[in-house]
């Protein structure tokens, strides 16, 4: 028999998020979670879905790896030319997802976003395998391209070219997400789900329960 996937259900009841058991720094309540993510050995639980918004203010959506963060922010790095890159350089504000669904929770995190420094930039890069800085000459990423053939020839150019040690393309580097709205989602049974929202107010992070 055919299912519909209107019939798909899940009842969440691992864990409970609330007040008093949640900390009041919305970056250390992060740290908590992404460490249980991994501790758990979920698939990639470095992954984040990054949204942006075009001048034509049609926003799109794609995943991407947290390379780094502390009190400044959420890091990633990527190619500025691509079309995460272009919307970023036209409209700095974005907003970040993660989730967990074997722990069936959601991070929500928005905020403007800045380049990081070339120099942070560059150790990052320079920490990468070969094939991979390779790969950041070799792709001119969100470009029409004729077929992967193109990526082949230039993945073999700039290995020729550069041999063991590529530099920093001058359009690839890091971004940093400078959050002022976070919220955690922890699912729980019936729908009745714990929505904790962080927001920035005056200097301070204000906790706010939402309903579900």
């Amino acid at each position: 028999m055919k299912s519909s996937i209107a019939d798909l259900r899940k009842s969440y009841e691992k864990a409970e998020l609330s007040e008093e058991a949640s900390h009041a720094d919305p970056l250390q309540q992060f740290d908590q979670w992404l460490h249980e993510a991994i501790r758990a050995e979920l698939p990639e639980p470095n992954a984040m879905t990054l949204a942006t918004v075009g001048s034509d203010l049609r926003p799109s959506t794609r995943v991407v790896l947290i390379k780094g963060y502390d009190e400044r922010g959420i890091v990633w790095y990527t190619n500025y030319d691509s079309r995460k890159g272009r919307e970023l350089a036209g409209n700095p504000y974005a907003a970040l997802q993660f989730h967990w669904v074997e722990l069936e929770r959601v991070v929500r995190i928005e905020g403007v976003v800045e380049k990081v420094s070339a120099a942070e930039s560059d150790a990052y890069f320079a920490s990468r395998p070969l094939d991979h800085r390779i790969g950041a000459w070799a792709s001119p990423q969100s470009q029409v391209i004729d077929s992967r053939s193109v990526l082949l020839a230039n993945a073999a150019k700039y290995a020729a070219q550069f041999l063991m040690n590529p530099p920093r393309p001058p359009h690839w580097g890091g971004y940093r997400l400078k959050p002022d709205t976070w919220e955690f989602w922890q699912g729980r049974k019936s729908r009745l789900h714990d929505r904790l929202r962080y927001r920035l107010a005056d200097g301070r992070w204000i906790r706010e329960r939402l309903a579900p």
